[in-house]
């Protein structure tokens, strides 16, 4: 104990400190190490939970006495890695968890005291709880809450109202529905309800942006074009341009034109029905036939009266008929027709209106240094060739009323190389163009930016550099201040003193002089002895040629006047 005491008593307060301090350190990083080593051990039994299925868990759990640990703002729960798989067995006997709402184990316990309202309200939540878990199934969905308003029967047709459903999802972390899906969720929805349209779906995310497009009144009553008429209007006009940019980019370049294209689009969907007659054919339509016959094999012949009645009777006349008979047909013709029923399809394209400009050619005159650039204006056969290629990537067709114009403007980018100085450079030998950013103007926007930006970060490069090399070169002097008053002693940095005025002054500053030499030889000599011998400094005699190093630099007048002294005493 007695060595420890005087081992304590040796050390400075500063080390005492540091022992307390670094003691401290340990014992904490001990601690957070057995922490570490005994949460590390957990592991997650269920992720990305509803509150609802939360709460249920973390209370079997505790019936269990399993330790357990919540993270993601309860969303997760973290049990020991040797418990999980035995706990998620137990969980699934339980019929945890549910994936938040009850679906339609609500009706698994029969309660013969519910009324009809109950039921109602139960089936409800069941049919509501089990679209949840559907619509959670899909892999960009995290969460979901779905609410059902069932349509309202009546006598009174003013009194109905249809179906109605709106739909919140919350995705999961860089998840996005695309139109498709945000579809198909609508019908998944609308057909597990009774007379639930699609259309009556809202969805929506949960920072509030709708992901489904609803029906306007326009689209219904036929009015305005919606939303999804205007977007499929533009895509029709951006699929035509880049047919045009294809077809022409090769030809003129990707600054040698610029198009613009409209639709007109017919939203109106039906079927017409029509029954054209042809006169000029015609067909039997019906014929029907009839024929009558009367008369016997053996007629009674002669003269009628008594004559022909007596035993005798008078002899038949020659060629009288035998009997009757009649002959009928009639036909009735009719002309052919042809009837023709056609579906109007919704958003036929009624009407193109395509505009095309075409810049100035650009060419090279002469050849070498004396080489010019000119520019001209594209002939009408190339212009009619243009204007062919564009009607047939379009799918021109001029009874339909579609329009097609192509006109030579100069660009403005062109105006301003046609009216550069000589000083531009011309093109290379061989018909070789420059680069664009060679040949930019000077007074280009662009190019003047780009100047600036490239001077002042030179800029800033050479002041960073010079305040870095000054600040080092200050910092080495500094310390080669520092290393030389370390080696003098005491006072020995002090200016020389003050030459004074009077007779005699130059013997004075020789002796002042010699004075110098021998001190500095002598300071020389005790540095070399110094070095040899390794003298070790204590830390008060440190902190006293600091101390006296500070005064020199403040007062080196009085400093130089103690040098004085000293030297006098010395002397005498």
């Amino acid at each position: 104990m007695d060595e420890i005491r005087k081992l304590l008593d040796s050390l400075t307060l500063r080390q005492k400190v540091s022992i307390v301090a670094a003691a401290v350190a340990v014992g904490l990083a001990l601690h957070g190490i057995s922490n570490w080593n005994r949460e590390r051990d957990f592991q997650p039994l269920y992720t990305s939970m509803a509150p609802e299925d939360a709460g249920q868990v973390v209370e079997r759990l505790r019936e269990s006495n399993v330790p357990y640990r919540l993270t993601d703002a309860g969303a997760t729960v973290l049990v020991p890695s040797a418990q999980v798989a035995e706990m998620r067995l137990r969980m699934a006997a339980s019929g945890l968890p549910r994936s938040g709402r009850l679906g339609f184990e609500l009706f698994d316990q029969t309660n013969f005291g519910a009324t009809d309202f109950t039921e109602k309200v139960n089936y409800h939540r069941a049919l509501e709880g089990e679209l949840e878990r559907s619509v959670t199934a899909l892999a960009e969905v995290e969460r979901a809450r779905i609410h059902i308003t069932f349509p309202k029967e009546s006598v009174f047709l003013e009194s109905r109202r249809p179906a109605k459903s709106s739909v919140m999802l919350q995705m999961r972390p860089g998840a996005d529905l695309s139109p498709q899906n945000v579809q198909a969720v609508c019908y998944l929805v609308s057909s597990a309800v009774e007379g639930l349209e699609p259309g009556a779906v809202s969805v929506l995310d949960m920072r509030g942006n709708l992901l489904s497009r609803p029906k306007s009144t326009s689209e219904v009553d036929g009015g305005q074009p919606s939303a999804a008429h205007l977007e499929y209007r533009k895509s029709i006009e951006d699929g035509l341009l880049a047919k045009i940019d294809a077809t022409l980019t090769p030809l003129l370049g990707p600054d040698g034109f610029r198009a613009g294209i409209s639709v007109e689009c017919d939203f109106t969907s039906g079927e017409r029905s029509e029954e054209i007659f042809d006169p000029t054919l015609s067909v039997m339509a019906t014929s029907q036939r009839t024929e009558d016959t009367s008369g016997t094999a053996s007629a009674a012949g002669g003269i009628p009266g008594t004559s022909s009645n007596l035993p005798r009777p008078a002899p038949r006349l020659a060629g009288s008929p035998p009997g009757r008979a009649r002959r009928t047909e009639n036909i009735a013709y009719q002309t052919s027709r042809t009837v023709q029923t056609t579906r109007i399809p919704q958003g036929e394209i009624k009407r193109l209106s395509v505009s095309l400009l075409v810049d100035h050619e650009v060419a090279w005159e002469g050849e070498g240094a004396g080489a010019r650039r000119t520019v001209s204006p594209p002939s009408e056969e190339k212009l009619q060739s243009i204007r062919d290629i564009v009607s047939g990537a379009i799918g021109f067709q001029a009874d339909r009323g579609d329009q097609l114009i192509v006109e030579n403007l100069l660009f403005e980018s062109t105006r301003n190389w046609q009216s550069m100085d000589e000083a531009v450079p011309a093109a290379p030998a061989g018909g070789i163009e420059l680069p664009s950013w060679v040949t930019t103007r000077v007074d280009d926007p662009k190019l003047l930016i780009l100047i600036a930006t490239g001077v002042g970060l030179a800029l800033l490069v050479f002041v960073v550099g010079a305040f870095v090399f000054l600040r080092r070169r200050r910092k080495k002097r500094k310390v080669e201040s520092v290393s030389t008053d370390k080696a003098l002693p005491a006072g020995a940095a002090a200016m020389p003193p003050a030459i004074e005025e009077g007779p005699g002054v130059e013997s004075k500053m020789q002796e002042r002089l010699a004075e110098q030499a021998a001190l500095k030889a002598r300071l020389e000599e005790e540095a070399l002895k110094s070095l040899k011998l390794g003298a070790v400094k204590t830390k008060k005699t440190e902190v006293l040629t600091k101390h006296l190093a500070d005064e020199a630099e403040k007062e080196p007048a009085a400093m130089a006047q103690l040098v004085r002294t000293w030297l006098n005493e010395e002397g005498d």
